[in-house]
């Protein structure tokens, strides 16, 4: 009998066709909820003509789906650690697909709102819970490549509903965004199927027959069989985990993170929601404010690949800075009149430094935190980073209702970014150097840094 060191088996991996299955679905799944999320900024400048909405209403409709968000992150990155991250996954695809497709329905802004904020629950969910399970599986050398790979879907799907709503929504309204939601669904049996589950959810509830098979998927030539005894770093037993986040040299970070959560998910998000009505009112035509939506989620899987892979040869801490810094810079500049091709290339670094950078921050605490917590740290800082992407909305509401100048517009989205660079820069090193100097606490979730 030998004793099996999981961590050691994943961390040290080849990567094969398993974990390109596991890359497939949960990019995929991110795909679906970045489709769902994106939906409302392309639909409300037909919205609010339809329904007659100001742009205060407009923006408290587009924080409804935020506030879901946030209470559907960090509930659901709690309870995966004792359902597993499969079951919930599986719950929140189920709750924001079939909410979606309802929404379509909705012929009053109260319904409209209610809808949304129940698919927000599970969007909100969703995220925390498959980059933890991407983390969980991915090899070390390879991971802040592979979560950021898989996060880039946000982006996908963020592009493909503003494509979809350059073609479908002038010609055939609303609706009809929202109703291709079902398409999820359509998908379940496959993602009951090929989804994996986590291999310390398993060990966990004993089922460790379960966890040798993974196991064997994830090493072919380990030759994991039933007399091997698995082995897993040392769990807290703490019944309050949230105050784990805030032990072993890690307060510091926490905050940290916590910040840098929502001032990046404000910008993304204020963007996200207002920016076709914002290019719309200096003057450019509904299909062209729809393509530097468009845009910016290009820009956005350059950013998140680009950004994953340069992680893995510097630190996270250090791409993220200089995203930050490039966000800020880009957004103050698409306020003043340019050339269209400088327009659309700032757009671009704008989403691959704003975006790519949610992505990026994502891959940073999944590594920061023991696999232990590492679900209820994810959710936690999404959790209180929707606030900065409930605020993000109501801001763009709000400056669209003061008629400032086009230029004082972004400037006023560029803000949050500096205050991030210095919360990125803040994030301490001590709880990093605790756990690897540490063989005991090693976990999947090696701090970059």
């Amino acid at each position: 009998m030998r004793n099996i060191d999981v961590n050691d088996v994943i961390d040290n991996a080849a990567f094969n066709r398993f974990h390109w299955k596991v890359l497939f679905w949960c990019t995929l799944i991110i795909i679906f909820d970045g489709y769902d999320l994106v939906i409302y900024g392309v639909v409300l400048p037909l919205l609010m003509e339809q329904w007659g909405l100001n742009p205060y209403v407009a923006g408290l409709l587009g924080s409804s789906a935020l506030f879901g968000m946030m209470f559907g992150a960090m509930g659901f990155g709690m309870l995966s650690d004792r359902l597993g991250r499969k079951n919930v996954i599986i719950a929140c695809v189920v709750l924001f697909s079939v909410t979606t497709v309802i929404n379509g329905f909705a012929t009053t802004p109260w319904q409209f709102g209610i809808l949304r904020f129940i698919a927000g629950l599970g969007i909100g969910g969703v995220m925390p819970n498959v980059v933890s399970l991407m983390s969980e599986y991915s090899p070390a050398r390879k991971r802040s490549t592979l979560v950021a790979l898989m996060f880039s879907g946000y982006a996908v799907g963020g592009m493909m509903s503003a494509g979809l709503g350059i073609w479908i929504v002038p010609n055939f309204g609303w609706e009809i965004m929202f109703y291709l939601a079902v398409v999820p669904m359509l998908m379940l049996p496959f993602m009951l199927k090929f989804l994996p589950e986590s291999v310390a959810f398993l060990m966990a509830k004993k089922r460790d027959d379960e966890a040798r098979r993974i196991l064997q998927q994830v090493a072919p030539f380990r030759d994991i069989n039933e007399l091997d005894r698995l082995t897993f770093p040392a769990t807290t037993d703490s019944k309050a985990p949230v105050l784990e986040l805030f032990r072993g040299g890690r307060a510091m970070s926490t905050l940290m993170f916590w910040t840098a959560f929502f001032c990046c998910l404000l910008m993304v998000y204020a963007l996200g929601s207002w920016l076709p009505k914002l290019m719309s009112n200096a003057g450019y035509a509904l299909s062209s404010s729809l393509m530097f939506l468009m845009v910016l989620n290009v820009g956005a899987i350059i950013g998140a690949v680009g950004g994953g892979w340069l992680a893995d040869r510097f630190s996270l801490r250090s791409v993220l800075v200089s995203f930050f810094v490039l966000g800020s810079g880009s957004l103050v500049l698409l306020g003043y009149e340019s050339p269209m091709w400088f327009l659309y290339t700032l757009m671009g670094v704008a989403g691959a430094t704003t975006i790519g950078s949610q992505i990026l921050l994502y891959a940073y605490v999944a590594q920061y935190y023991p696999t232990s917590i590492r679900s209820t740290g994810l959710g936690w800082a999404s959790g209180i980073g929707r606030n900065g992407a409930i605020v993000g909305p109501m801001l763009g509401g709000t400056l669209l209702a003061l008629a400032l100048p086009h230029h004082m517009n972004f400037l006023a989205l560029a803000i949050p970014g500096v205050i991030a660079t210095v919360a990125v820069a803040l994030v301490g090193r001590k709880a990093s150097r605790f756990r690897t100097t540490e063989p005991v606490r090693r976990s999947a979730a090696v701090a970059s840094n």
